[in-house]
């Protein structure tokens, strides 16, 4: 008997059928033998609407308050699954985040998993049941306060439950067939991929991938967690993610694993540094202390008349009002003279871990941005990824245009995209 943890995403459970069509599956897979832990995010647009409710009654809503309300739309899909289960003649148990024993950090909106207690879901599979836990939640045990994971939150918590149960496998329910080479929302001709290490995945995910979140990955990681990437509308065989030691492999994997874009990025540059040792470190320090994740960085040359410099570097959009309030309070230390920000970019990625030994890769790269009339903004490299900084309307066009230079359309037609987001 297998253990397998599976995760639902919102499109996945997006009304009544949806949710029967879900049954179904979770069904067939323990006729089959298996054990099933489940989890779901909220039914469908259920999350951005309960914030949009939120903000229409509280321009600045408490993030304590925010997570309760948010923890609702992962409850009522786990109810209703749960229904949908018995339904089916298989014997279900709905467990919200805290109950599954999901233990959090005691930051609102954006907590992190520090362990998990799955007691409660063994008891349930030990008596037969399906264990259905509601994803992108939790508990801080100081407080006793309810918290949520951030962006990805369900597919953290599917991989975090499939660590602490020590599951064969965890499958990451989607309204895709896997992963593919781009977003086949824009590129039609994308090629789903069979296999992906865990370091090309988390790297296209970092790089704007949506199929799968940074921190599920990971976690997976961390933990060799397998994933199978693959839909909920179809029964094909998804996309492996897991170690590069896989058993069988005969063949070198490919050069390029995809092309990933990020439109959900801004940039902001420090105009008039003083060019000394330490106005860096001041800088980022200061940012750091608003909680901001820094993605690109780049310094420009300094100025030999004034002895000064700029830095640019890019973050999310939705922290820019964080990260100037950071910089603004500690301005008399940094000693800047300026800040701009720019939230019209776009970033794009090539990913590869080929590309560690395969010269010519960077040159084709920038030349199909060239030739596609692409001019970049910043650059930034590791040893299977390269990554560019141009104008957001520019990263569509980009995108294919890489895409094709490193043939990696598919022969066999356009990808199918079932519905949602890709996620």
């Amino acid at each position: 008997m297998s253990l397998v943890v599976q995760k639902y995403g919102g499109s996945s459970v997006s009304d009544a059928d949806a949710l029967r069509r879900v049954a179904r599956r979770v069904a067939a897979t323990v006729r089959e033998g298996n054990q099933v832990v489940v989890t779901v995010s909220a039914m469908g647009d259920t999350t951005d609407e309960l914030i949009d409710l939120a903000h229409a009654v509280n321009g600045s809503p408490d993030p304590r308050e925010m997570d309760l309300l948010l923890t609702a739309g992962e409850r009522i899909s786990m109810s209703l699954l749960a229904m949908a289960i018995h339904a089916e003649g298989i014997p279900a148990q709905a467990f919200t985040g805290a109950q599954a024993g999901v233990i959090t950090s005691e930051h609102h909106g954006r907590a992190r998993i520090i362990d998990v207690a799955p007691a409660r879901l063994l008891t349930a599979l030990e008596a037969g049941k399906v264990a259905i836990v509601a994803g992108f939640q939790g508990i801080n045990p100081v407080a006793d306060d309810v918290t949520t994971l951030g962006r990805g939150g369900s597919d953290t918590t599917a991989v975090a439950l499939a660590a602490a149960l020590k599951a064969d496998v965890c499958e990451i329910y989607t309204d895709v067939d896997g992963v593919f080479t781009a977003d086949p929302r824009i590129v039609p001709t994308a090629r789903k991929l069979d296999r992906i290490t865990y370091d090309e995945m988390l790297d296209l995910a970092a790089s704007g991938a949506k199929v799968l979140m940074p921190r599920c990955v990971e976690y997976a990681r961390r933990f060799s967690v397998p994933i199978h990437v693959r839909s909920s509308f179809s029964g094909l065989e998804g996309t492996w993610v897991r170690d590069d030691t896989g058993e069988g492999d005969t063949m070198e994997d490919p050069i390029i694993a995809g092309v990933a874009h990020d439109r959900s990025e801004a940039k902001i540059t420090v105009i008039g540094l003083p060019d000394v040792p330490g106005t860096a470190a001041r800088l980022f320090e200061a940012v750091a202390k608003a909680d901001v994740n820094i993605d690109m960085i780049v310094q420009n040359v300094s100025a030999v008349q004034t002895g000064l410099t700029d830095i640019s570097f890019t973050l999310p959009s939705t922290r820019v009002n964080d990260a100037l309030a950071a910089i603004e309070a500690d301005g008399a230390e940094i000693g800047y003279q300026e800040v701009v920000t720019d939230e019209q970019i776009g970033k794009v990625s090539l990913v590869g871990a080929g590309m560690r030994s395969n010269a010519g890769v960077s040159a084709k790269f920038f030349a199909a941005l060239r030739d596609a009339g692409v001019n970049i903004e910043m650059i930034s490299t590791s040893d299977i990824r390269i990554s560019v900084v141009t104008r957001a309307e520019l990263v569509e066009k980009a995108v294919r245009a890489v895409h094709t230079a490193f043939d990696l359309d598919s022969i066999q037609g356009e990808a199918v995209v079932y519905g949602g987001t890709g996620r």
